[in-house]
């Protein structure tokens, strides 16, 4: 049971804390309910260009990194379709430190052309070095845009197209900070061998003058059901042929959501997987293939992706996966193979809960979906998936017309 507070600031900005003394360390977390989906479509790549200028200086501190590294600390941030998380760790003594960064930050950053122009080049080179001219680099633009006809999943958290994060502007980033980074759409999160009182005066001194904003009210698309199997081909410079076959699930708050998360891990989740024992093992089609899922916050995707062995057909490998997801809809799986899953989810969950970096991470994203208190209730969900749940979910996942099917061949054949 991880045990924590949480109060909030008169500007609505949450505050978590996790009291831990078997270290001696401290880390605050700041997760941002503002990722790539709620992006402008004809300006993508803005929640992920704001991870880099977000180290770029603040207004009244120019350099982050010195400062945090002159109090023995270090940190890292990172972006999805769903959120945006900074987070740093350093020693407890020296926490009002991390206050003082953080706060600043999300008081305002240091606007100014040279400070865009570098992070604007930064990511540039990213987005071409591994999404243009890396082999499968454009895999998931491709595989995204054939399985999203109108949600904005359809589009990566590097961006839609390089010409977006090159085109930004001072202008629109100030835009984009000011509506998503605010304190009323933050939460903060204090864990490790600190005192509730003392985070609770630090966070009402450093974030506590900072202006509410306004909140933002996410309205997003729905993607619609799909009726019919899509498919595209590609013919790229790979060294393999691989084949990636996505269908939609439901949504990560969806009582469903753990059936369908054990059933990836029976279909692909390691050598012991069906997939794996079946098709690279026995059948000998895939040289490696693997099942998982997206995990996003609204309806996402299952997904089975493989490299074929050389000489084996697109349609004989596409028959094969199907041929399994088949008969995980019509049998149901063992008891056996179902503890065994949940018995790895457990695993798991405590391996993660051993950091008190991983706890703070898992509180915020938590009260982010609305509860933090589902942190401690995660396990027994996983517990009371039956084979009966996992056979029913295979069925609605798998059902004809849901799949969306990306040929991605080498050119060499």
């Amino acid at each position: 049971m991880i045990q924590y507070t949480k109060f909030v600031l008169d500007n609505g900005l949450r505050v978590l804390v996790h009291p831990d003394d078997t270290t001696p360390m401290a880390v605050v977390n700041i997760m941002y309910d503002a990722g790539a989906r709620d992006e402008d479509p004809e300006k993508t790549g803005f929640a992920h260009l704001f991870e880099h200028l977000m180290f770029g200086g603040s207004v009244h501190i120019p350099d982050y990194d010195e400062p945090l590294q002159l109090a023995g600390g270090e940190n890292n941030a990172y972006t999805t379709n769903d959120l945006t998380n900074y987070y740093l760790q350093l020693p407890a003594q020296n926490l009002e430190t991390a206050f003082w960064l953080e706060s600043d930050r999300m008081l305002s950053l240091a606007f100014g052309e040279k400070s865009l122009e570098v992070q604007r080049k930064v990511v540039s080179e990213e987005f071409k070095e591994h999404y243009i001219n890396k082999p499968y680099g454009d895999v998931w633009h491709k595989l995204r845009e054939l399985a999203y006809s109108t949600h904005p999943y359809k589009w990566m958290t590097i961006g839609k197209e390089l010409k977006h994060v090159e085109d930004a502007t001072l202008s629109d980033v100030k835009s984009f900070f000011f509506k998503h980074y605010r304190p009323c759409n933050a939460i903060l999160v204090v864990a490790g061998n600190v005192q509730l009182d003392e985070v609770r005066r630090l966070a009402e001194k450093w974030f506590g003058p900072i202006e509410s904003g306004t909140p933002y009210k996410r309205n997003l698309p729905e993607e619609p059901v799909q009726q019919e199997d899509r498919y595209l081909d590609v013919s790229a410079d790979v060294p393999v042929d691989a084949l990636y076959m996505a269908w939609h699930m439901c949504d990560r708050l969806d009582p469903r959501y753990f059936a369908t998360d054990l059933l990836t891990d029976i279909l692909g989740g390691g050598a012991s997987s069906r997939l794996h024992q079946k098709l690279v093992k026995e059948k000998q089609l895939f040289a490696s293939i693997s099942c998982y899922h997206l995990g996003t916050l609204d309806p996402g995707l299952v997904v089975i992706d493989g490299k074929l062995v050389s000489g084996v057909t697109m349609e004989t490998a596409e028959a094969a996966i199907r041929e399994e997801v088949k008969r995980i809809m019509e049998e149901p799986v063992s008891d056996r193979e179902l503890r065994a899953v949940i018995n790895k989810t457990e695993s798991m969950i405590a391996f993660e809960d051993m950091s008190v970096l991983n706890r703070a991470n898992s509180l915020a994203f938590y009260e982010l979906l609305g509860d933090a208190s589902l942190i401690n209730k995660e396990l027994e969900k996983y517990q009371a998936v039956t084979a009966g749940d996992i056979q029913k979910v295979a069925g609605e996942i798998f059902r004809a017309g849901n799949c969306n099917i990306l040929r991605y061949k080498g050119k060499h054949q």
